[in-house]
């Protein structure tokens, strides 16, 4: 048992903790006095192939709704001992603008906007609403597309990047946009898709180099989280990330990736292992877990339902290429679009949640 208090007026880190040590803290200034109550974490245990947390939270898309909190009021519930936030956190990016009931696209809505709003008390409300739960267990995240929030003079990502500390310089990245750490057995690759991924990217010279290094005598679990989907057969987002498929796919591939967690998609799908968009042993398991309770309201619609495939040109990233393609192979060759629920695709349902990973 450890307690300390300190004052935070800013990102404060702390130093030398033990792994798997039980911590009790308070936050304020002591010499007016103004404490916050007292609250306790527990640090996540070492590196090792019989250690490992005991739940792990999976939610993507979460935003501020009735719906949000029935899914953190569900994952408290479930006690998790380290949370994964995969991108679109508060949508402060658009709440004042559509009035609170959001747009799937904002470009396509408003297309004469120069700037996208950044309502930060949307952020403030967010945190205290979170508070409950990340003042007990760790939270990390990485960025997805509503917190990209472009402003004047060029400057985006400013919420991202101010309010979340993450442990980039301690996993060898420069960003906070990309990073890695260890949870136990498991090694977590944490990337980004709104940043340069190709193969002469910053982003990738640093991922050859972490997965140079995982051992997975050490850690033999492999995650990795990103925002958008390489693998979704609903026609929101369909193939929106294609060009980050074909530039990082080959080396998730060959270092075993075990799970890839991902949002963007309102919604829950889980593929079968898959690589190049077929079934493999060795292929990872992408699930997605964009349901968390957003303003945008669920996605319904499938990609190989009649009259929903997309047009090519229909989903285009906020940041980054098109590589939109028709499929080589199989029951859907030559086509855009699976007529079936692809093979590939081993479960999806249309509600919000999140998941839970034992």
């Amino acid at each position: 048992m450890n307690f300390f208090s300190f004052t935070l007026s800013k990102i404060y880190t702390l130093k030398s903790l033990e792994p798997g040590t039980r911590y009790y803290y308070k936050c304020g200034d002591s010499s007016i006095p103004a404490m916050s109550e007292e609250h306790t974490f527990e640090t996540l245990p070492v590196p090792g192939p019989d250690a490992y947390p005991r739940r792990i939270a999976v939610i993507g898309d979460l935003g501020l709704t009735h719906n949000s909190t029935t899914t953190i009021d569900h994952v408290t519930l479930n006690d998790p001992s380290l949370v994964l936030m995969v991108g679109d956190m508060t949508y402060s990016d658009q709440y004042r603008t559509t009035g609170g009931e959001g747009v799937s696209c904002f470009s396509c809505a408003f297309p004469d906007a120069s700037v996208r709003e950044t309502y930060q008390p949307r952020w403030d409300v967010w945190r205290r609403f979170m508070e409950p739960l990340i003042s007990r267990v760790p939270m990390m995240v990485i960025e997805g597309n509503h917190e990209i929030e472009p402003q004047a003079a060029g400057v985006t990502f400013k919420s991202y990047l101010s309010r979340f500390a993450v442990p980039s310089e301690e996993s060898g990245s420069k960003t906070n946009f990309y990073y890695s750490f260890d949870a136990g057995g498991i090694h977590m690759i944490m990337l980004g898709a709104y940043v340069d991924y190709n193969k002469m990217s910053a982003q990738y010279a640093w991922l050859v180099k972490d997965l140079a290094k995982v051992n997975r005598k050490v850690t033999p679990w492999l995650v990795a989280t990103w925002h958008p989907p390489w693998y979704n057969s609903y026609s929101s987002h369909y193939q929106e990330f294609e060009c980050m498929r074909q530039e990082l796919e080959a080396l998730l591939y060959q270092h075993g990736v075990d799970i890839v967690f991902s949002g963007h998609v309102h919604a829950y799908e889980r593929m079968n292992r898959v690589y190049n968009y077929k079934l493999n042993p060795c292929g990872p398991v992408y699930i997605i877990v964009g349901d968390g309770g957003n303003i945008e309201k669920v996605d319904v619609d499938h990609a190989d339902a009649p009259g929903k495939c997309p047009k090519p040109g229909d989903n285009v990233p906020e940041i980054g290429p098109v590589c939109h393609l028709n499929y080589s192979s199989g029951p859907a060759k030559g086509k855009f679009c699976w007529d079936r629920q692809p093979e590939w695709s081993a479960f999806r349902e249309s509600s919000f949640g999140h998941g839970i990973l034992e």
